[in-house]
This record gives C-alpha cells, sequence and structure tokens, in this order.
C-alpha cells in the first residue's frame, strides 16, 4: 500500500512539473527577461503567483522556463552518459582479459576524481552554455552505468543459452548484440532515469557558481544565486520558488524510478542505484 501511495505522488508530481512546462509560458502572457525595476521584489500576489526578482521579472516564468532547460539538460546528458557507459561497460564484460582490465582502469582514473570538480574543470575550458554543461554531465556520469552493465554481462556469461550459443558456433559480436545487450536494456534504462536528478542538481550547481549557463538566461541555479542577498533581507520567495522546481522533479523521478528498480529487480536494489 505503502509502495502504490509513493508511486502515485510520484506520477502526480511528474504530471505537475510536464503541465507546468507545457502550460504556463502559453497561459502567462509575459516575457520572463523582460524588467520593471517599479515592481521589484514584490511577493506572491494575483499577478505574479511566484511574485519577483530583484529586478521585477516574474518568478513564475523564469522558474518554468528555467526548469524547462534543466530538464532538456538532465535527459539529454542522462542518455548521452547512459549510451556511452553501456557501450564501455558491454564491452568490458564481454570482452575480458586485457580489454576489461584497461576499460575498469579508465573507469577507476575517471572515479577518483571528484565530480564536481570534474565537471568545473570540463565546463571552465568553453563560455557558458547548454552544451558545456552537458559534456561535463556526461564526462562526470557514465561510470556508474558502465560498471552496472559490466557486471549484468558478466554474470550473463556463465548462463547456460549463452554457453549453446557459443557452442553453437556464435561469434562474440554476435553473442553480445543479440543476447547481453538486449538483456542489460532495463537495467541501462533505469541507471538513465535515475541520471535525470543528478544532472539536474549538476546543472544547478555549476550554474549557482557561475560556471554553467549565462546569468542573463533562466536558470534555477542561477536564479538561487542572485536570491542570496533578497534571503538575507527578509525576501524569502526568489529561493524558495526555484528551490522547490529543483527539488521536486527529483523526487518525482526518483519515485518512478524507485518502482521500476523494485520491478525489474527487488533483491538487486544496491546494484542498480548510483
Amino acid at each position: 500500500m505503502a509502495d502504490t501511495l509513493r508511486v502515485r505522488i510520484a506520477a502526480a508530481l511528474m504530471t505537475a512539473v510536464v503541465l507546468a512546462v507545457l502550460v504556463v509560458p502559453w497561459a502567462v502572457p509575459l516575457d520572463e527577461q523582460a524588467v520593471d525595476l517599479a515592481a521589484k521584489l514584490r511577493p506572491p500576489t494575483w499577478a505574479h503567483p511566484f511574485g519577483t526578482d530583484e529586478v521585477g521579472r516574474d518568478l513564475l516564468l523564469r522558474s518554468v522556463y528555467g526548469l524547462r532547460v534543466s530538464l532538456f539538460v538532465g535527459v539529454v546528458a542522462a542518455l548521452t552518459a547512459t549510451v556511452i557507459g553501456t557501450a564501455v561497460g558491454a564491452a568490458a564484460g564481454a570482452l575480458g582479459g586485457w580489454a576489461d582490465r584497461v576499460l575498469m582502469r579508465l573507469v577507476d582514473l575517471f572515479s577518483s576524481v571528484p565530480h564536481l570538480l570534474l565537471g568545473i574543470f570540463v565546463v571552465a575550458m568553453f563560455r557558458p552554455g547548454v552544451w558545456p554543461v552537458v559534456a561535463s554531465i556526461v564526462v562526470t556520469h557514465w561510470l556508474s552505468t558502465a560498471r552496472i552493465v559490466r557486471a549484468e554481462v558478466l554474470s550473463l556469461r556463465s548462463r547456460p543459452y549463452i554457453d549453446a550459443a557459443v557452442s553453437g558456433g556464435a561469434s562474440r559480436w554476435r553473442v553480445t548484440v543479440r543476447h547481453l545487450l538486449p538483456a542489460v536494456l532495463p537495467q541501462a534504462g533505469l541507471a538513465a532515469v535515475l541520471m535525470i536528478p543528478h544532472a539536474i542538481w549538476h546543472e544547478s550547481a555549476l550554474s549557482f557558481l557561475g560556471l554553467g549557463l549565462p546569468t542573463h538566461q533562466a536558470s534555477l541555479g542561477n536564479m538561487v544565486q542572485s536570491a542570496r542577498g533578497s534571503l538575507l533581507a527578509g525576501d524569502w520567495w526568489p529561493t524558495l520558488f526555484p528551490g522547490l522546481f529543483i527539488i521536486v522533479p527529483t523526487l518525482a523521478v526518483a519515485g518512478l524510478a524507485s518502482a521500476w528498480r523494485d520491478r525489474l529487480n527487488p533483491r538487486r536494489r544496491s546494484e542498480l542505484t548510483l
């Protein structure tokens, strides 16, 4: 019963997130970049449900556009990192020997550097923008997927039907493509879904530090960073609502992915957690 309630709450939150991204820009006839100094730092009202920021911009619209950017970055980075991680993990597990050792040492090398530090190094080489942030997330987040896929491939290699295929003359490439990869795709897909909240937080952290998206562009991390002075002055809304737009999608995706994980294999939760 508790699991069903958790899934329903997560589904409701995700529905609210999707509706906000799709409906709010169409329903609110305002420009998210429009500056109105006469209306700066106004608390939530009917005209501005989330209030306004330090230069009078509507926080509801800016939060929605920031969420749209975060979701785009999260989905693109998660899918790309999952493809890379799946390819590396499958190759390491299927080939074995020196190829496995080299690929896993490469994974260990990247894992030895903290994610945020490596992400800062990547984005610092480019101008602020969406694609450098995506690249930094991909570089730092394919490692867990590679380990998960490799462990699953090593487990599958000992199955009788794999031995039968090899005994029947199937090449290593054919066994990998026809048998191993289809078997690990559910775990890889789950890893991609679980990676989306990580990517959202990663993008928000980089933008908060001034290394992600340009400061003029609507970004949840930029909005929280620019609202620090307002919070010290007692104006809570410029920080609260962008922060909620970071937390709510995370809870929604985590709840749905947890249910998916339990359906895949309830005995191996720890192996599928990034």
